[in-house]
């Protein structure tokens, strides 16, 4: 199923999210990384909908929803989520969020945990320092440069716009995140583009986690799908003994 949600993202406009969704039972959604789309999780797609209702989200200003007026943030797009949520009418649900998306996922999760059942982090970030330089010094030389043309070009200030997310965002700090309780799986690819020690530490911030390292790189949900599956399917179907 593919629809369009309407949601009033910012006082100014509101904004259609466009999802895409497949099977039943508790909700699952899915948050793609910077510049991609709901789409990135073809594999996850099919795959979990036999066990749940998995949602596909494309956040403000990717894939087929539009930028809107609201501040191209992390935290705008965890709004967002809060309001796609409403809309839908779920309470609570599993978020696996990618890259950019792990970050929305775990900014969303810091602010509304009782709106989380359990989270998986698949790549994420707490800041620039995450990454491994010889990754971020080309997107932070990238962006000082199409900010130049940014007021000139539509299409120069949505790259500056997308570049700024991953040179400026999130800065969570580690302290943060040991008040969130929400059972967590921290996932990575072991030639991941994020540090190992900063997976690693991310990991061991959090109250209630667990870490897993798969095969791969950093795209470990869309190139190593069934690893990357079945350690996901075992820590979200792992109950309370």
């Amino acid at each position: 199923m593919i629809a369009l949600q309407r949601c009033k993202g910012d006082e100014e406009m509101d904004i259609k999210l466009h999802y895409r969704e497949k099977g039943d039972g508790e909700p699952l959604i899915l948050l793609h990384g910077n510049g991609e789309s709901g789409s990135y999780f073809i594999h996850q797609l099919n795959y979990f909908s036999k066990w749940y209702r998995v949602i596909a989200v494309d956040t403000r200003g990717h894939g087929f929803s539009p930028r809107g007026l609201a501040p191209f943030t992390i935290r705008q797009f965890a709004e967002d989520l809060r309001c796609f949520m409403d809309e839908q009418e779920i309470e609570r649900a599993h978020i696996l969020g990618f890259s950019d998306g792990g970050n929305i996922a775990l900014t969303f999760a810091l602010k509304y945990p009782e709106r989380v059942d359990r989270l998986i982090l698949n790549g994420a970030n707490l800041n620039s320092g995450g990454v491994k330089p010889t990754v971020q010094i080309p997107i932070e030389v990238g962006y000082r440069f199409v900010s130049r043309f940014a007021k000139k070009s539509p299409n120069a200030q949505r790259k500056a716009d997308l570049l700024r997310l991953m040179v400026e965002e999130p800065n969570i700090k580690p302290e943060e995140l040991m008040g969130l309780s929400v059972k967590t799986l921290v996932i990575a690819g072991t030639r991941d583009m994020i540090k190992e020690g900063h997976t690693r530490m991310i990991a061991e911030s959090l109250p209630d986690a667990e870490l897993a390292f798969i095969r791969g790189n950093h795209f470990i949900a869309n190139q190593n799908s069934l690893d990357f599956n079945q350690a996901v399917i075992k820590f979200l179907i792992k109950r309370e003994k």
